[in-house]
């Protein structure tokens, strides 16, 4: 069987999670779900990094002493999160776990019996929203270019990883793998940052007592990113290497040049492809909890419905670019295309179903006419490539051409002028159209693909299905409606502004 490995960046523990964690987890629960339907083997994998110097300094300002509880009680709100958003992971892997330190040691030793880890002085710009030295050079008006913020100037004794050793190889290997980095414009970033010349990194801390000590030197713990990238390895060892990491583009660097080399050295196989998307901006500004901008998703869910959010981020953000929020899209899309256009399908065929054949879908064939719209091999060939809005766009192509079919056809004239052949003939078609569209908006929308096959009488799959005629219905049983309207002044009266949550930024 085909495996598929696909992963979210493990998010950090310090605060809640936010609309742009929910954006990066949506995409690959969507990637998930499409390959399961595919009958492959997936494995799903999302988390937290609790091992960060930010976790002490949140826990001091929750006023909890217990680090061991702070994290536990945080893990707790974050699986809640994702239960709550119908995301359907296969592994939670936690940086605090044994497991994970025990693989975390065995991968330094590996690196280090390379001869790739050093003694030395590091001074320089040290970011602590980031976790991340800079240069002045990357600096913007001389602060953090995503927090906003002063760096702080650092000089002590670290270990360092000989990530300049790999730079050739790293570059070499990009060139033989013109599909490792997505989209091209952010190989084309990494490409052009490694031929400016690395540096060897620092991956230690001195005098730190939280994280994972270095089993060479009890005195320093492991910096955030050394510990935290080999969770991809810690939460799947059996479905690595990953066929994708999913990222946001201000962790390029560390996941598509720091992590490509540590493998390197390590000795392991490099992950298939490294995604990168943008970020999700508010009134232009980049979305970030540091910034006091963060959304809570399950404020959103809450008001309007998971099935509308993850619709409306998916559909509306060209996946791999920025994209800025709006509460009054996400209502403009859920009026027109989900209630409108989609849920207003349904009702009209499940009534009539109802009204002129005793609530059962007629028997007939498939109609060349309708079925023709459908194009599965472009939808499947959209996601396979990261294209999920354009996806979504020809899915609800073929929606759009059903409602024109029934409007067309006019059903209930064919009814009125007792033309039973084509009026049957109508009513199985758009019923078959429904019960296919409802397995292609699934992996987007679960819940509503299973309302639609609850009402329409069928049982929704776990592989695509997608012959006409070939699912027998239990019969019509009609339910509410998929997605009531929402008035746009009733809907922004309660803003999205209640779910800002400030504090530190989050995100591996």
């Amino acid at each position: 069987m085909k495996k598929f490995y696909v992963t979210t960046p493990i998010y950090y523990v310090n605060d809640i999670a936010s609309i742009g964690h929910a954006y990066t987890t949506f995409a690959a629960d969507t990637l998930a779900r499409w390959h399961r339907l595919k009958g492959e083997d997936v494995f799903f994998l999302t988390g937290l990094d609790e091992n960060s110097q930010k976790t002490v300094k949140a826990a001091e300002t929750a006023g909890v002493k217990d680090l061991k509880e702070y994290t536990n009680q945080m893990a707790l709100k974050w699986t809640s999160t994702w239960k709550n958003l119908n995301i359907s992971n296969n592994g939670f892997i936690r940086t605090t776990e044994a497991k994970h330190k025990k693989l975390v040691k065995e991968f330094f030793m590996k690196v280090y019996e390379k001869g790739d880890i050093y003694k030395g002085k590091y001074e320089g710009l040290y970011c602590e929203g980031c976790e991340c030295f800079y240069t002045e050079s990357d600096l913007v008006e001389g602060k953090c270019p995503f927090h906003k913020t002063e760096p702080k100037f650092i000089s002590e004794e670290n270990y360092f990883f000989k990530l300049t050793k790999y730079a050739d190889k790293i570059l070499t290997y990009i060139e033989k793998n013109p599909d490792f980095i997505l989209p091209n414009s952010r190989k084309n970033e990494v490409v052009e940052f490694i031929k400016m010349g690395l540096k060897d990194i620092s991956i230690s801390r001195p005098n730190v007592d939280w994280g994972i000590p270095l089993p060479i030197d009890k005195n320093h713990h492991f910096w955030v990113w050394f510990d935290a990238l080999p969770n991809y390895i810690t939460g799947a060892p059996k479905y690595w290497p990953a066929n994708c990491h999913l990222l946001a583009k201000d962790i390029l660097r560390f996941h598509c040049v720091i992590w490509p080399a540590m493998l390197m050295s390590a000795g392991y196989d490099l992950p298939k492809q490294l995604f990168v998307h943008g970020f999700l901006t508010i009134n232009g500004q980049k979305m970030s909890k540091s910034l006091g901008n963060a959304i809570d998703p399950n404020v959103l869910a809450q008001k309007y419905s998971v099935d509308s959010l993850r619709y409306y981020l998916m559909r509306s953000i060209p996946f791999g670019e920025d994209g800025d929020f709006s509460e009054k899209a996400l209502i403009t899309r859920t009026n027109t295309e989900l209630a409108d256009s989609l849920g207003n399908l349904l009702n009209r065929v499940v009534s009539m179903c109802e009204k002129y054949y005793d609530s059962k879908i007629p028997k007939a064939k498939e109609d060349k006419e309708l079925s023709s719209k459908l194009d599965f091999k472009k939808i499947d060939s959209l996601i396979l490539n990261y294209k999920l809005h354009e996806a979504l766009a020809e899915i609800f192509y073929f929606v759009d051409q059903c409602n024109k079919y029934v409007n067309e056809k006019e059903p209930w004239n064919l009814a009125k002028n007792q033309k039973e052949d084509e009026l049957e003939k109508v009513l199985f078609n758009l019923a078959e159209s429904l019960r296919i569209i409802s397995q292609l908006i699934y992996s987007f929308m679960p819940e509503t693909a299973e309302k639609i096959n609850e009402q329409l009488g069928f049982k929704l799959r776990d592989s695509f299905d997608l012959k006409w005629g070939n699912a027998k219905s239990k019969g019509i049983k009609k339910g509410e409606t998929l997605f009531k309207k929402i008035g746009l002044t009733d809907g922004l009266k309660k803003s999205s502004n209640d779910g800002l949550k400030g504090g530190p930024r989050n995100g591996l």
